[in-house]
């Protein structure tokens, strides 16, 4: 397997493909800087391409440019050149979405982007398609919002920075990277198809309860509630983006055809999760 972004979410999916029985390369910028997981050889992305040619396993999870798809720019030859080669995923956004009122949003949604950075990703998955097209399975991992060690609420009430910010009826859906993970090798080791995934857990939450719910495994007051037109006054235009949007993202069929249950259903279990794997 090749894992092309040995960043947050691409660490861990190498991980866990080499505790699945996987040879895993990764690549990344700067060798040089690069910490991998054990057992996971780093390769430059530029010189990627041999790595590439010799794969089995191709995981895509560098986010598109103006440019487009960076990957395909790169490594489009070796990809169509690589002999051994059955399936792709590419790490794609729930943000293809668009904006639905907070309705329910399953895996044969039309996506319906606003953004343009999911529009670019939108694009990015339909560039993956036609790359893929009548030779390769191909999985598009729509993924919610990511958190894990060193990236979730404790991490912000530690920092300071944490808010609770309450918007009636507005909720996030998001992930854990070890699900992130799960979820990626599950699809590697079963390819079929064409198939669009949902990476989310089971319990789309308005991100104040996140909050909250942290404060209370480390023992603090939670931060006090401020309401979104407080708030926004003082949010950069990514975070806008982000609360100008609410969807409700379900995972009933993904979770069904990878055979999975998640590690952490809910926040809940993803908070304990980063406690106990700190406490190691």
């Amino acid at each position: 397997m090749v894992v092309a972004g040995l960043g947050y979410s691409g660490a861990a999916i190498a991980a866990e493909a080499v505790s699945r029985g996987f040879t895993v390369t990764g690549t990344t910028r700067d060798p040089a800087a690069a910490e991998p997981p054990g057992g996971v050889e780093v390769v430059a992305f530029d010189a990627a391409a041999k790595a590439i040619r010799d794969a089995t396993h191709l995981v895509v999870t560098a986010a598109p440019d103006g440019a487009g798809d960076p990957v395909l720019a790169a490594h489009a030859k070796a990809i169509a050149g690589a002999p051994g080669l059955r399936w792709i995923g590419y790490l794609s956004t729930t943000a293809v979405y668009g904006d639905r009122g907070g309705g329910a949003v399953d895996e044969a949604t039309e996506p319906a982007p606003r953004l343009a950075r999911a529009i670019r990703r939108l694009q990015a998955e339909q560039s993956w398609r036609a790359a893929s097209a009548r030779r390769l399975a191909l999985d598009l991992f729509r993924t919610g919002g990511i958190y894990g060690p060193g990236r979730s609420a404790l991490d912000e009430l530690r920092a300071g920075t944490a808010r609770r910010v309450l918007k009636p009826g507005h909720a996030f859906s998001r992930i854990h990277r070890d699900d992130i993970a799960l979820a990626v090798v599950a699809a590697a080791l079963w390819p079929d198809g064409v198939r669009v995934l949902h990476l989310v857990d089971d319990e789309p939450t308005p991100s104040s309860e996140v909050v909250a719910e942290a404060a209370r495994l480390l023992g603090i007051t939670p931060p006090a509630e401020i309401p979104f037109e407080r708030a926004r006054a003082g949010m950069s235009p990514m975070a806008l983006s982000f609360w100008s949007e609410n969807r409700r993202v379900t995972n009933l069929v993904t979770k069904r055809v990878l055979g999975i249950a998640w590690r952490c259903p809910t926040y809940r279990e993803g908070l304990r999760r980063i406690l106990a794997a700190e406490a190691v």
